[in-house]
């Protein structure tokens, strides 16, 4: 009887820190899966039940009237605000990878005088925040023509992402051996050659992951496009849910805000899930 009772408590002692595991898992994914589960049981509840204090917390009738009113005024539909998030995330995601990646390669291969200083130069801009420089930017790109369009604000955030861009790419291109380049030399390349043919697609982990961090950015950004764009037909995805959300005497739909914000998200889950293995390599190639 003894022997079972020693047996039975090293047995509970052994598997504690198993549970203690489990039950510290299964806690983050409460705290992080259960404001999905509010997200999208709000955005499936009927206008009246969605709008109603205290929230229930189930949808007593399942409704995709919240979602048939995103697209209610052809100016600002949902349809014709993602595909101006899509153009202008798409085209930011671009500019950045390119520059950052020529930049990145630059400066952890082609040293020179005050490569240091200019590099650490551009990583300082982090500190400069949006809000600060808005109304010189605003006047910038009224003089260029750009304000009120879809490519000024592309610039825009090809500037403002670039930075860590630059840091994530250039400490993908110097954990690359240079041994892989130098061989490359040594056949015939040229330096862009080699960097094309060779070094890149080492480090194609770091431009997914630069590509993937402008777009989320770009895709969920808010400020910028408030000030900088005037005409509701070039609003992106979060002016047009603020526009269409908002109600007599600042009130706020909560159904139409919560049904946007599913459709916002599911292109960022989607692409996440099919880049995940790229996305965890390139910050680990970052450090």
């Amino acid at each position: 009887m003894e022997t079972d009772s020693k047996n039975l408590v090293t047995a509970i002692r052994q598997s504690l820190p198993r549970a203690a595991w489990w039950a510290v898992c299964s806690s983050l994914a409460v705290l992080f899966l259960y404001p999905l589960y509010v997200l999208l049981s709000q955005s499936l509840k009927s206008p009246g039940e969605a709008a109603a204090a205290p929230p229930t917390l189930y949808p007593h009738g399942l409704s995709l009237d919240n979602f048939r009113a995103l697209d209610g005024d052809p100016g600002i539909g949902i349809v014709s605000s993602a595909g101006n998030s899509l153009m202008v995330s798409l085209g930011a995601a671009l500019a950045t990878v390119v520059l950052s990646t020529l930049a990145g390669y630059g400066f952890a291969r082609l040293r020179f005088p005050g490569s240091n200083i200019l590099f650490y130069a551009a990583l300082a801009t982090f500190m400069v925040p949006f809000q600060a420089v808005i109304t010189p930017l605003y006047l910038l790109l009224n003089n260029l023509g750009l304000q009120n369009s879809l490519l000024g604000l592309v610039a825009v955030y090809t500037t403002f992402q670039l930075p860590f861009g630059l840091f994530l790419m250039r400490n993908s291109f110097a954990a690359v051996p240079r041994s892989l380049e130098e061989a490359a030399l040594i056949d015939g390349c040229g330096i862009l050659k080699a960097m094309v043919r060779v070094v890149l697609p080492v480090a194609v982990p770091g431009v997914i992951t630069t590509a993937l961090l402008t777009f989320f950015a770009c895709w969920n950004e808010f400020f910028a496009v408030l000030i900088l764009i005037t005409d509701q037909e070039k609003f992106t995805l979060p002016v047009s849910l603020s526009v269409l959300s908002s109600g007599n005497l600042g009130s706020v739909n909560w159904g139409v805000l919560e049904a946007g914000v599913v459709v916002t998200i599911v292109p960022c889950v989607v692409i996440y899930l099919l880049l995940q293995k790229y996305y965890v390599g390139g910050l680990l190639s970052g450090r």
